[in-house]
């Protein structure tokens, strides 16, 4: 834990496959190729990767000088390199864009991250490629982030970075009387005091019915005097 970070400071494919970094054993195929796989960065690009931004989840339909018009507000730009599939020559959705002063890179870095451009939100990071050990592109399994919660995610990036991990002690169920004995007695002694109160509570309640019920209906006296009209009525009918 002393030496835990949430951007990792060296790829691996394992830990960049798990959600806090302490996964013993691949959950997925394209961690196998990744951890299998072994890259070698591109020869052909130049320029000084610790002054270049990778710029992702462009929209297809932008241009070098759409992007030329955004990043140059951060400071001045030495190259842009917009990615195009070789055949079509359609865009990729990524580019590298190289800054000529590092305080430009870090503005650009720091202001221009989830920034709308052509009603799309553009994530950008520093190059990884060539700056950080052991790094596998996510054509070959690795790479971080991802936008699919079922797909293939990475962590430990500026995406997707790590989860600081949780340590819980074994801690026993008081649910099924594992807690202490002074636990276990007082909840007994609990049930028993709401026992009497229920019981308490139902008989007070036959006491207060009573008077509840001549409110509700009629008096004593109003019934003595219904039975005593109706027995004068019977007598007069006898002597009729």
């Amino acid at each position: 834990m002393n030496d835990w970070a949430p951007i990792a400071k060296e790829y691996d494919p394992l830990k960049a496959g798990s959600i806090d970094g302490t996964d013993e054993e691949p959950h997925d195929r394209a961690i196998w190729r990744a951890m299998l796989a072994r890259y070698v960065p591109n020869k052909g690009v130049t320029g000084d990767p610790h002054l270049t931004l990778f710029v992702a989840r462009l929209n297809l339909q932008t241009t070098e000088e759409k992007l030329q018009e955004v990043f140059s507000r951060y400071g001045d730009i030495r190259r842009i390199r917009l990615v195009r599939d070789l055949v079509t020559g359609f865009s990729k959705g990524y580019a590298f864009i190289e800054y000529k002063e590092e305080r430009a890179l870090l503005k650009a870095h720091r202001d221009a991250n989830r920034l709308v451009i052509d009603q799309h939100e553009i994530f950008v990071d520093f190059e990884l490629e060539r700056t950080l050990k052991g790094w596998i592109p996510r054509r070959l399994g690795g790479g971080f982030g991802g936008k699919k919660e079922s797909g293939q995610l990475r962590f430990g990036g500026r995406d997707r970075p790590f989860r600081k991990p949780i340590n819980l002690p074994n801690m026993k169920n008081d649910f099924y009387g594992e807690g202490s004995a002074e636990k276990r007695n007082w909840s007994r002694e609990g049930t028993r005091d709401w026992r009497t109160r229920d019981r308490d509570h139902e008989r007070s309640r036959d006491k207060r019915w009573p008077e509840r019920s001549w409110a509700w209906g009629e008096s004593e006296r109003e019934r003595d005097s219904k039975e005593e009209r109706s027995r004068g009525r019977e007598r007069k009918d006898r002597d009729r």
